[in-house]
């Protein structure tokens, strides 16, 4: 019967030391564990290890849950994060950015669109390595938030359950995010359709997603290779 039995239960019977329940856990979750912490270092190694020292705690931790507060998603995922940031913390290479601040964002910017050439005739595997080493060199916080809401598909509740932050703070990182991303993979260029939007003053809602800043043309190349990216991991 226990393999039916839902992740918040699995963590209680974890907590009285089932070990039974702790690999069925392990099971089912450390996958999603895995691939949160690639997309954000890009190294396999550090993804294994992220993921044993995040189901070391969750043994630990296990009492510590409360299903009222996070899903067992995002409560696995806030723990990986900030293995994630120990581990980054230790190893600087890793970290093409200091994190920055809103104040800082906008040399970060400028940077990436210095930065870069547009794609091109990349191939897909090509694009898909551009995408990976263009969210490496996101401030942190713009990549947890883009990690965790567009490669992860985690709700913005959920992120930022995992990110212990607001969820308005969510939705600005995620806009900043998706803005750095899009300038780096399309160099810096704008498309005529972009250009027109700005001097119209449209809104969020008049652009292809409600809660996506970007032009439509760049939001259609950069999704499309992101889509990619999720079932690689």
């Amino acid at each position: 019967m226990i393999p039916t039995i839902p992740d918040d239960q699995l963590l209680t019977l974890v907590a009285r030391g089932d070990a039974e329940a702790f690999a069925l856990l392990f099971r089912r979750r450390q996958g999603d564990v895995y691939r949160f912490a690639l997309h954000m270092t890009a190294s396999p190694s550090i993804a294994d290890d992220v993921t044993q020292e995040t189901f070391l705690s969750v043994m630990r931790d296990a009492g510590k849950y409360d299903a009222a507060r996070a899903t067992v998603a995002a409560w696995l995922c806030g723990i990986a994060r900030n293995h994630v940031r120990r581990r980054l913390d230790r190893d600087r290479r890793l970290r093409p950015f200091a994190e920055a601040d809103d104040d800082e964002a906008q040399a970060a910017d400028d940077l990436i669109a210095a930065d870069q050439d547009p794609l091109g005739d990349l191939t897909r595997a090509e694009r898909i390595e551009e995408l990976r080493h263009a969210i490496l060199t996101l401030p942190i916080a713009y990549r947890e938030a883009l990690v965790l809401c567009d490669l992860q598909e985690l709700s913005y509740v959920d992120a930022a359950t995992a990110l212990g932050c607001a969820l308005g703070t969510v939705r600005s990182r995620l806009h900043r995010g998706r803005a750095l991303l899009a300038r780096k993979l399309m160099g810096g260029e704008q498309t005529v359709a972009a250009q027109n939007e700005q001097r119209s003053g449209a809104s969020e809602s008049d652009l292809h997603d409600p809660r996506d800043p970007r032009p439509r043309s760049a939001v259609t190349r950069t999704e499309r290779t992101i889509r990619s990216l999720r079932n690689l991991a």
